[in-house]
């Protein structure tokens, strides 16, 4: 069952039972009577006078008490507390706490497993420190008693464990307990896990590292390690299953989104296989509650950008196409801001800057620049984004990448095909004088291919130089382009060659003779009649532009 937050509130708990019981101690009751029920600005006083008195009484109610009201209560007093202020989460880390295990409570009543509930349920009503290994643990079927085995352990712990010396009153408590943890509460799971974030992320600062809470204290607590474990695991568990059909994955990204900050966790997660499960939720939103949720996943993104290993996921997964759609799409301020930070960090890296070209982020962020944005970072961000991508067009724009990629036979929809600037700065370089790198390729076309993979299938025509004719002309690239429309059985490259050819038409002044000289009409209007209705469209364009020459070519564009 859910409830909200106010509803919990409003529920009346019985402290002078629980300090009659001894559950909570006297000045625990003095504390909780002046600050329940109590106006905002009343409690916020009594936290801003004596924060850390509190905090101690609300862990202690949560590591001692296990009717489900009362957690539930009291969790609800903590995350009011925290969300009126979340610098309040350093309260959890106050010096006179030292000997407390602030995490712990939360851990249990969220995460813990069934042999870890057994063992801190015998430890808290024996007074001992069970660190031996459970062999085997069961259940009867009518949940009134338990057994367990144990390997080395102490006599009064056997003696404890003995089902025959338990009361109903310790059974009736052990197994409420061991019900409500194992199957889950998610109110208290939800709270849990977000007072946790918090409160790990609160964690004071040294110049060596870190320091974990409980670390300093006079007994054992949990580690920092053993606490950024649990929640990985938990938060990925909920984004793969999540325990409620509406909350789950949010509350789980909303976590992640404060937890990522930290290092550890970002190798955790991505240990975990954590970034798969980020991409399907890079979607664009429409209603304020997945708007929420996908700037939540776009800043787990971009915290994960600036770690190597998660780059690399990215790099191989739909990640990029999915935010570059997110940005074409948003109009939420914050969305966009944090996705251009992301492809910020990104544009360096590997292949990213090209991809990003090839799906048309430079058009899109001349768009969003003629926005009017009042984050000044975002601002900063488009224009070093811009000149990033600009610089990318130029290398992916050169001449030099355009032959390598001709020769190779490996033809596709990279930039400089469908950019005007490409072809009018480079169309005259089909005509260079000199061609020897060129003939040393087209040499080993002919010859041996081994070394040009993408070309050897293909069969030079009759018109290409023999082997014997080192004499190269200056018509390479054209030859190999008209070569690949023939030969080539890939539908992307005959589609690109034959918009290559039009494009040669319409920029050179003399581009119809030199192409007619080649015989290229023929083997063009071969692949009108082609069944990729790609194939067909630019060999259209070809032709067209053929007939009609460059002086009509401006009004042929595809």
């Amino acid at each position: 069952m859910s409830f909200s937050p106010l509803k919990v509130l409003k529920r009346d708990i019985p402290w002078e039972t629980y300090m009659t019981t001894k559950l909570i101690s006297g000045t625990g009751l003095q504390l909780l009577r002046r600050y329940d029920n109590r106006a905002e600005s009343v409690r916020a006083q009594l936290l801003d006078d004596d924060g850390p008195a509190y905090v101690q009484v609300f862990v202690n109610i949560l590591r001692d008490i296990f009717k489900e009201e009362t957690v539930e209560y009291v969790l609800a007093l903590i995350d009011e507390m925290l969300t009126a202020n979340p610098k309040r989460a350093r309260l959890f880390h106050d010096k006179s706490l030292a000997n407390e295990d602030t995490y712990e409570p939360f851990l249990i009543a969220c995460f813990a497993s069934i042999f870890d509930i057994m063992l801190k349920i015998c430890t808290y009503a024996k007074g001992c420190d069970l660190s031996s290994k459970v062999l085997v643990t069961m259940w009867s079927a009518d949940m009134k008693c338990f057994f367990v085995k144990f390997e080395n352990v102490h006599p009064c712990t056997l003696d404890f464990l003995s089902c025959t010396k338990l009361t109903e009153l310790k059974l009736s408590k052990i197994w409420s307990t061991f019900r409500l943890l194992w199957k889950g509460n998610w109110f208290i799971q939800e709270k849990s896990c977000k007072i946790l974030a918090l409160i790990v992320s609160a964690r004071p600062k040294t110049q060596d590292g870190v320091v974990a809470n409980g670390e300093n204290s006079k007994k054992k607590g949990t580690t920092i390690n053993d606490v950024l474990k649990e929640l990985v695991e938990w938060l990925c568990t909920q984004l793969k299953k999540p325990s409620h059909p509406t909350c789950g994955i949010p509350t789980a990204i909303n976590c992640l989104a404060s937890l990522l900050k930290e290092p550890v966790v970002r190798s955790s997660f991505v240990q975990a296989d954590g970034v798969k499960l980020l991409i399907p939720l890079i979607t664009p939103a429409s209603t304020q509650q997945s708007i929420q949720l996908l700037y939540e996943t776009c800043l787990c993104v971009w915290l994960l950008s600036y770690y190597e290993p998660a780059i690399e996921y990215l790099a191989t997964s739909r990640a990029l196409p999915r935010l570059v759609d997110v940005v074409r799409s948003s109009t939420k301020e914050k969305v966009v801001r944090v996705v251009v930070l992301t492809f910020r960090n990104l544009l360096s890296k590997g292949t990213f800057g090209a991809q990003m070209v090839d799906l048309g982020l430079p058009q899109i962020v001349q768009s969003l620049k003629a926005q009017a944005w009042s984050d000044e970072d975002l601002l900063e961000a488009l224009n070093h984004l811009e000149d990033g991508l600009k610089d990318n067009i130029k290398k992916l724009s050169s001449f030099d990448k355009y032959k390598q990629e001709v020769l190779l036979g490996h033809l596709d929809w990279s930039p400089m095909h469908k950019d005007p600037l490409f072809w009018r700065d480079n169309v005259s370089c089909f005509e260079e004088n000199d061609f020897q790198c060129f003939g040393l390729l087209l040499c080993l076309i002919t010859l041996r291919r081994k070394v040009l993979p993408g070309l050897d299938n293909m069969q030079l025509p009759d018109d290409c130089l023999p082997i014997e004719n080192i004499q190269v002309e200056n018509r390479v690239v054209l030859r190999v382009l008209i070569t690949i429309m023939e030969t080539s059985s890939d539908p992307r490259a005959l589609a690109v060659a034959c918009f290559d050819l039009s494009q040669f038409i319409q920029h050179h002044p003399a581009g119809r003779v030199i192409v007619n000289d080649l015989k290229a009409k023929e083997r063009v209007m071969k692949l009108m009649n082609h069944d990729s209705a790609e194939v067909t469209k630019n060999a259209l364009l070809c032709i067209q532009r053929l007939f009609l020459g460059a002086k009509y070519a401006s009004f042929l564009q595809a």
